[in-house]
């Protein structure tokens, strides 16, 4: 009895935490029959989505508009307008009326697409009123979901084209030329991000869902426990490890940091560290998930199809940099444990490795799609759609939670949910990049900010760092990550940057906003679990995710880091120089290494791990002989520190 209260309870704080922090969750509540129609709806549109992916041979223009009208459907269904329309099974009738003429606005081009493209330039004000009120519901569906942020981008565009951007010189023609580009073209809201999440974001949601329900989750923290839990500060490292793991799969930083943290967090406070350190470890590497290849929060597949690299090229060059974030991340969570002698999990307390290793065969769906994706032998989305079947069989053979058809109907439901954010933000993405096109904006920005910058690089780095973290507070990656590269990433292009190393630089620090005070959404969710001070949780997990604001420069500086023009020898030195720098920045942040380290002590150190990020011979020996005669100084203070406490 006590044990069903404490899970309800426990239940309650996450749902919370959630509604909080995380606008998703902010949902209406349907109960009884009006609640099977909505799951009912969530699950078409996840099936729907399945078998155009897998057999739809009909125009993209009926595919996009239809899947649109969708997200339109569910989002006036399960967003409510504010946080406290709370009444169940209730819907404003002004909400129906929106949502019928939303819907219909894009059913409209779904029936009349051929009619729509063969018409040219030809619109009347009756289809150019259907595109304003599709518009307009869909920035609606945005504000309830998303949130205001990215409308207020999209809002400064949309003026700037009706007032200075266009240059016909009736207003309503503008508005006319506006709205058919925006509406009726894949120039607007069905331009790449909706294209792209169309097809395979939307498809690796639902695959995400259903690795869910076989139990993947509780496996990765489980194997985390049995690999590091024993050693000093266990806990902390196997929040770095699960989380990593997890992370990769959700695409969500404060999803991922509630989920795995009301389990990590806990055993963390435990263990000795503190509230605030132990929400910012959570919080950290939840957010550092997106970065994990090869799924990388589902970003990879879109990053690919805007490049135009195979995925797997990818994926490659993620993985140096996705190491040096989580081993900085490590590192400062070992020297925190030393710092105050935290021990580990006892032994008796651990799960078995060789149990663990029975059910190895949860990450078979995983292991195959990354096989069919990497090796080409199929489009993304069939092995995302093949991948789903996988593990419904791999979810049939897992005895403890073996999946059932509930479980199915619930990940098809719970795949269809998450959709909604990212589909509508896609949408946005897609209007504010047509803007920018369309009135020749970009150009603009570009030689400005090229301007301003000079032939100083770092300038037009920092500057681009600075519209990544603002526009990324609060706005879903996949999104944010639309708009940068479609704004900011040809600055640095233009500066001279690979184009690679120009997209991975604003995704990292689209990613990084949401630990990055003020609006660190997902180092507050960590905090309101750990009950700690959100804005010194937020300052912690910057601090603990140091590698992310570092490694984006040195790679824009260095290509090498990404793999890109180098050779096996030339990656062996930068992996190591890097490891040894990241130690050394990590321990010099901290404070502490075999001792307490004096604040000149931490200087050098960080100045030195810096020297050995950047890659060069010189730099590097220097950096080196910085990092390690820091250590041994440290390793000699702490050895005699030890003899005279004795």
């Amino acid at each position: 009895m006590n044990d069903k209260m404490e899970t309800t309870a426990n239940q309650n704080e996450y749902d919370s935490v959630m509604r909080k922090y995380d606008r998703e969750s902010n949902t209406r509540i349907w109960t009884g029959k009006p609640k099977i129609v909505i799951t009912a709806i969530l699950a078409f549109f996840s099936v729907f989505c399945i078998y155009v992916t897998l057999f739809a041979t009909f125009l993209e223009e009926i595919r996009l508009t239809s899947f649109m009208a969708l997200i339109i459907l569910m989002g006036f269904l399960i967003y409510p307008r504010n946080k406290n329309e709370l009444k169940e099974n209730y819907i404003p009738i002004s909400d129906v009326i929106f949502m019928i003429l939303g819907t219909a606005s894009f059913l409209y081009y779904t029936f009349q697409a051929n009619t729509i493209i063969n018409q040219g330039t030809r619109f009347e004000w009756y289809q150019i009123i259907i595109g304003i009120v599709g518009i307009a519901a869909l920035i609606e569906v945005t504000r309830r979901c998303v949130g205001i942020p990215i409308l207020i981008v999209a809002g400064v565009f949309i003026v700037y084209a009706l007032v200075f951007g266009l240059t016909n010189p009736n207003f309503f023609g503008r508005v006319k030329y506006l709205v058919r580009n925006l509406f009726y073209t894949k120039e607007g809201i069905l331009a790449t991000p909706v294209n792209v999440c169309s097809k395979y974001i939307v498809v690796f949601i639902i695959f995400g869902a259903f690795l869910e329900r076989t139990g993947i989750s509780n496996f990765f923290i489980q194997l985390a426990n049995s690999i590091a839990g024993r050693f000093a500060g266990g806990p902390a490292k196997v929040a770095v490890i699960s989380s990593a793991l997890c992370g990769m799969v959700s695409g969500s930083s404060v999803g991922n940091t509630v989920t795995t943290g009301s389990v990590t967090i806990p055993m963390m406070k435990k263990t000795g560290y503190k509230n605030e350190f132990a929400a910012a470890v959570e919080a950290a590497s939840s957010t550092g998930g997106q970065i994990m290849p090869p799924i990388m929060g589902a970003a990879a597949f879109l990053m690919a199809d805007f490049i135009g690299v195979p995925y797997s090229g990818i994926i490659t060059k993620a993985i140096l940099p996705a190491i040096l974030y989580f081993f900085g991340i490590f590192i400062c969570v070992h020297l925190e444990a030393k710092r105050l002698n935290l021990k580990g999990i006892a032994r008796e307390e651990l799960p078995k490795f060789g149990s663990l290793i029975k059910k190895i065969y949860l990450l078979i769906p995983l292991v195959f799609l990354i096989i069919w994706v990497s090796g080409n032998y199929m489009t993304m989305q069939r092995a995302a759609s093949l991948a789903i079947l996988l593990s419904i069989v791999v979810g049939f053979i897992n005895r403890e939670e073996r999946l059932t058809f509930g479980k199915i109907l619930d990940a098809l439901q719970a795949g269809g949910r998450s959709a909604i954010t990212v589909g509508a933000a896609c949408g946005v993405a897609g209007i504010i990049s047509g803007t920018i096109t369309m009135t020749g904006l970009a150009n603009e920005l570009i030689n400005a900010i090229v301007g301003v910058a000079g032939e100083k690089l770092i300038i037009a780095l920092f500057l681009t760092m600075l519209c990544c973290i603002v526009l990324g507070m609060g706005v879903p990656t996949t999104a944010n990550y639309c708009i940068m590269a479609a704004t900011t990433a040809p600055i640095l292009i233009r500066m001279g940057v690979p184009t690679i190393a120009a997209h991975f630089f604003v995704f990292y620090f689209g990613i990084v906003a949401d630990i990055t005070p003020p609006v660190a959404l997902a180092a507050y969710a960590g905090s309101a679990i750990a009950k700690s001070n959100p804005m010194k949780t937020a300052f912690t997990a910057s601090k603990l995710a140091i590698a992310a604001f570092i490694v984006p420069y040195m790679f824009c500086y260095s290509p090498q880091m990404l793999l890109i023009e180098t050779t096996p020898l030339a990656v062996v030195q930068i992996a190591i120089t890097a490891v040894i720098g990241i130690f050394g920045i990590a321990s010099g942040l901290e404070g502490y290494c075999f001792a307490e380290m004096n604040p000149v002590i931490r200087i050098v150190i960080i100045a030195g791990g810096l020297l050995l990020i950047h890659t060069g011979m010189v730099t590097d020996l220097i950096g080196f002989a910085i990092v390690i005669g820091c250590l041994v100084f440290q390793y000699v203070l702490g050895k005699n520190a030890g003899k005279a406490a004795a």
